[in-house]
């Protein structure tokens, strides 16, 4: 654009590019739209030459990348200007500062179609850029014949039919049912005739987005294109300003390939074979040459042609020189072209008969996945994936599980599933599918989902000749000093089973394989316990009564757990102690699991399944949540007046197997202990309408209420319900209360029960005299399962009782419906399924509210489901935390911060602290002592896994302020878990935090809460 003579605006610009900073800029922005908008309000004393001035300046402080909110009716009555100047630089900002819905540009709809059907050919081109650029609707709909009639008019000039062919393209993507092209069949066969190369490029691009909506019209255009291909290939009467790098108009080759690949053949035997003449043209003068932009342009038009090759299913000869020019780009040193020919060549599998051809370059494959670019290595995966079969299964596994020890973490869950897949699908034998499972889990077991040793618990339990070469296999693995827990859980579920056909092999004695199982139970997590119970209680069943001395210590543990706060672990524990006392009983009820069903692979449906359901589908899937029972658990204390003894002094009177659970058959072994009179009885819930996900969900255990040793557990009873919708949740948000100001009040500091949750799974999250909200977690990756537990404190029933989940924008979140009622004493169980769309600080809202007697309680919580709960604390090694700490060079992946008012505390304090965020410290990193480096595993939909590292520096001689470097993959994920440490350094007590497992004692009662003989706070306490 010219902007000579225009004075102010050149010593505008002038002044801006001399500020010294980002504050000056905007000062000096500020005073001149303060200017600006001062002097549009006295329009009438504006001369054309300043309006247009001051419009340009409007566009220049909007290119700078501020709002603009004003001037908008100015920049548009410019339009209808008389000089082209003026009419110039209205229809430019226009074009910049509008959208296609802006209410303005209706003001300019008269003018800009005079302008069209004018003479003025310099003024039609402008009308028709706006137009092209933000044409919506009403310009669809008032100027679509005339655009029209000026891209088929023989008396127009090549430049104005060009743009006309454009904005008519523009106009037909956005509004198809406006814009009429019926009956344009042999309009556009007459347009592909033209010989000016300009206009002919955008009638090939209108003639694509036509064919795309109704190829069966435009038959009669096929034989053009086929033409228009052959004249380029041969460069005949080609422009030279056409030419770009001694390729006819590419840009033109690429759209009329494209463009064929919407006619699903070509039926004509001639225009067949002079089509394949001119892709077989193409194949072979393409070639890699030193001139970046000639390869660009060619490689452009060449895997256009390969595309179109595989479209039309051509002769195997071709497809074989196809796949023998794409070997030859995998080789080359430009990564550009290399990550081209690997993507191309993956497509190519979806052609038959190329597999083999493919084969051939599996060893420069192999060595793609070395390539230090990681988008190359993910294409070359991707490909040794997809050409995997029966013949080379073994190399293909053998390469991924060696590579799978340098690959990095972003790629490392998705290769281990691809390694089970493939193990899974091409396994000449299942020893060999269980010792690639076993090496995969060994080599990176954090990345391993329970989906794939779940699989292997499948095969080995369905295969008898397998489960000897299985437990001997694990007994290895455990032999090792240090493995990972999901191989501790594998291998202890397997010895459990199948152990005793060992026996006789040195070293696989009873108490051999308990001392070695035993030895790892330190160091695992309380969801790997109860697996390891099982397996001594299988242990303790093949041998009784032979080894009392093994049967006193595998009774010391179910007793040491006896009074374990994890309900699952202390329900597993009392008992198998109290089975393992009844002899035949315990045979009965540990009896070796049964054979599963055959059915598909939960792994291979994972992979074959779509990440995003379409609408139908998710309203099929909200419909039938809809009808599903509520997964809300009564539980009712119902303790008996005779002072009978707890559970753990009792015998059980009768209890389901554990063995008789198959894969997404059960939910849990979970039962309802219900005691009364005296007489334990267990009760077995309802079976729940949905299957679990899970093949192991009895081992795995479920959210269950915990409770104190002596206190019993109460009757389970599922609660129904329906699930509402968004719109009917909002309206109930925003409904009054009753009473808006509260008139009871709570019992503790909310906001610190809320911040004590932010960094443990379990706890009170809100309490008043009449009710207790406690809240237990669980966390996988991206996913969280919460149970939100409402327990009525008093004598008296909790009406009208509503809670409403109101969750921000990036967490998807599922609440069972909570019953109106909660009867006296009785706790009710909500689960609520969580899952994280992306990183953010935002926090969900609980919105309770409930009835006892005359008063009507109302309160909105946070919700613990933060940004730390979906990280996974990770250790790396100096070889795997600096490379990827420089690879992170600076803003926006690497962020940088001083923090100050940061309580004083220790360096071991401050790990600790560290460690409760989910964040691990890596020790021996930094060379200097007074730093902390810590690095993590941040999980959602929308970044899968992503590396996170952190780099805390202190400053001894002032521990009130530290610097604080975070960096990782994802800029938005950088910013937040930059601003959420911070936020939880400034905010922290004077007083040293509590651990991270230690549990909230219950708050007394006050003085004025109405009681019953026992202290209801503390049961519930209790029960969390």
């Amino acid at each position: 654009m010219a902007l000579s003579g225009m004075r102010g605006l050149s010593v505008f610009i002038s002044d801006i590019r001399n500020c010294q900073n980002k504050e000056q800029e905007r000062l000096r922005v500020d005073k001149e739209l303060g200017n600006i908008r001062t002097r549009f309000k006295n329009e009438k004393g504006l001369t054309p030459y300043e309006k247009k001035k001051y419009v340009w300046k409007m566009l220049y402080i909007f290119m700078l990348g501020y709002d603009v909110d004003f001037g908008h009716m100015e920049a548009v009555s410019l339009i209808s200007a008389p000089k082209y100047p003026e009419k110039q630089v209205g229809y430019i900002v226009t074009s910049c500062l509008l959208n296609e819905n802006h209410d303005f540009l209706r003001l300019a709809i008269n003018t800009v179609r005079n302008d069209i059907i004018g003479r003025n050919e310099t003024f039609q081109c402008l009308a028709l850029t706006l137009v092209g650029n933000i044409g919506g609707r009403e310009f669809a709909e008032s100027l679509a014949p005339d655009v029209q009639r000026l891209l088929i008019s023989s008396s127009c000039r090549p430049l104005v039919r060009k743009k006309a062919g454009l904005c008519l393209l523009r106009l037909f993507r956005k509004n198809p049912d406006v814009v009429n092209v019926d009956g344009w069949s042999d309009r556009m066969a007459q347009l592909l005739d033209e010989r000016d190369l300009g206009v002919l490029t955008s009638s090939m691009s209108l003639l694509v987005a036509l064919v795309s909506n109704n190829h069966e019209a435009y038959w009669n255009c096929l034989p053009k294109c086929v033409k228009i291909l052959e004249r380029l290939a041969r460069n005949q009467d080609v422009p030279q300003e056409y030419t770009y790098y001694g390729i006819p108009s590419p840009w033109l080759q690429v759209k009329t390939m494209r463009a064929l690949q919407y006619f699903p053949t070509v039926e004509d035997p001639n225009t067949r074979r002079s089509l394949f003449e001119v892709l077989q043209r193409i194949l072979m003068g393409t070639d890699v040459v030193k001139n970046v932009n000639k390869n660009n342009a060619s490689h452009a038009v060449l895997f256009e042609a390969l595309a179109l090759v595989m479209h039309l299913d051509a002769e195997k000869e071709m497809m074989s020189q196809c796949v023998a020019l794409l070997g030859k780009f995998i080789a080359v040193r430009e990564p550009n072209i290399r990550y081209l020919g690997l993507e191309n060549m993956t497509r190519m599998l979806m052609v038959t008969d190329v597999q083999d051809i493919i084969k051939r370059h599996q060893p420069q494959i192999i060595t793609s996945l070395k390539d230090p670019d990681i988008s190359i290595r993910r294409r070359a995966l991707d490909l040794l994936y997809g050409m995997c079969d029966v013949s080379n299964a073994k190399d293909i596994v053998e390469e991924l599980l060696q590579y799978l020890s340098t690959a990095e973490f972003a790629m490392r869950e998705e290769l281990s599933l691809k390694i089970a897949i493939l193990a899974e699908k091409f396994a000449p034998d299942l020893s060999w599918y269980v010792d690639v499972i076993l090496q995969l889990i060994d080599k990176a077991g954090e990345f391993v989902s329970d989906d794939i040793w779940f699989r292997v618990v499948q095969f080995v339990t369905n295969n008898e000749d397998l489960q000897p070469y299985a437990a001997l296999k694990a007994k290895e693995y455990l032999d090792k000093p240090a493995i990972h827990e999901t191989m501790v859980r594998v291998s202890a579920y397997i010895l459990g089973e199948y152990s005793h056909l060992l026996s006789r092999r040195p070293g696989c004695s009873p108490k051999e394989i308990f001392s070695v199982i035993h030895e790892k139970l330190p160091a695992v997590s309380t969801s790997t316990i109860p697996i390891l119970l099982s397996t001594y209680a299988k242990i303790l069943m093949h041998t009784l009564p032979a080894d009392p001395e093994l049967q006193n210590q595998i009774w010391a543990i179910f007793r040491k757990y006896e009074s374990c706060i994890d309900v699952e672990i202390q329900q597993r524990a009392v008992e198998y102690l109290e089975l393992s006392k009844k002899g035949a009983v315990l045979m009965d009820v540990l009896a070796e699991m049964p054979k599963f069903p055959e059915r598909q692979s939960a792994l291979i449906k994972k992979a074959e399944d779509s990440e995003a359901d379409t609408a139908e589908q998710s309203a099929i899937k909200l419909r039938a949540q809809q009808q599903q029972p509520s997964n809300a658990l009564v539980v009712t204390d119902q303790r008996p007046a005779n002072g009978s003894p707890p559970v753990s002094q009792l015998g059980l009177v009768k209890i389901p197997s554990v063995s008789n659970v198959h894969e997404q058959d059960h939910n849990s072994v979970d039962q309802g202990i219900t005691q009364a009179n005296g007489t334990l009885t267990v009760v077995d819930p309802q079976p729940p309408s949905a299957p679990s996900p899970d093949l192991l969900g009895d081992l795995l255990g479920t959210m269950a209420i915990e409770g104190h040793p002596g206190d019993v557990q109460g009757e389970k009873n599922l609660a129904s319900g329906v699930k509402g919708d968004s719109n009917v949740e909002e309206a109930l948000a925003l409904a009054p209360v009753e009473e808006q100001t509260n008139t009871v009040q709570p019992i503790g500091d909310i906001t610190e029960r809320f911040q004590a949750l932010c960094l443990k799974d379990s706890g009170v999250l809100y309490e008043d005299p009449y009710i207790q909200i406690g809240i237990k977690g669980e966390w996988r990756v991206h996913q969280g399962r919460l149970v939100l537990f409402l327990g009525n404190k008093n004598t008296s029933p909790l009406t009208s009782v509503q809670a409403i989940i109101l969750p921000p924008s990036h967490l998807k979140m599922e609440l069972s419906l909570v019953p109106e009622t909660i009867p006296p004493r009785a706790q009710v169980q909500c689960p609520l399924e969580v899952v994280n769309l992306r990183p953010s600080r935002d926090v969900a809202v609980l919105d309770f509210s409930y009835k006892f007697g005359t008063h009507m309680v109302n309160v909105k919580l946070r919700l613990p489901a933060v940004l730390n709960k979906f990280l996974q604390p990770i250790p790396v090694s100096a070889e795997e935390f600096f490379p990827q700490w420089r690879s992170l060079s600076g803003p926006p992946l690497k962020l940088q911060e001083v923090v100050r008012g940061v309580r004083p505390m220790l360096l071991a304090e401050m790990a600790n602290l560290f460690n409760s965020f989910r964040l691990m410290v890596c020790p021996g990193l930094d060379p200097n002592a007074n730093n902390l480096v810590a690095s993590t595993t941040f999980y959602s939909e929308s970044t899968r896994a992503m590396l996170c590292l952190i780099r805390i520096e202190t400053d001894p001689a002032d521990r009130t302020q530290l610097r604080m470097t975070v960096a990782s993959g994802d800029p938005t994920l950088t910013f937040e878990l930059k601003e959420f440490i911070k936020e939880q350094l400034v905010a922290l007590p004077t007083a040293a935090p509590r651990p991270a497992t230690q549990v909230p004692p219950p708050q007394p009662q006050p003085a004025s809460q109405p009681t019953a003989k026992s202290d209801p706070g503390a049961l519930l306490a209790g029960l969390l």
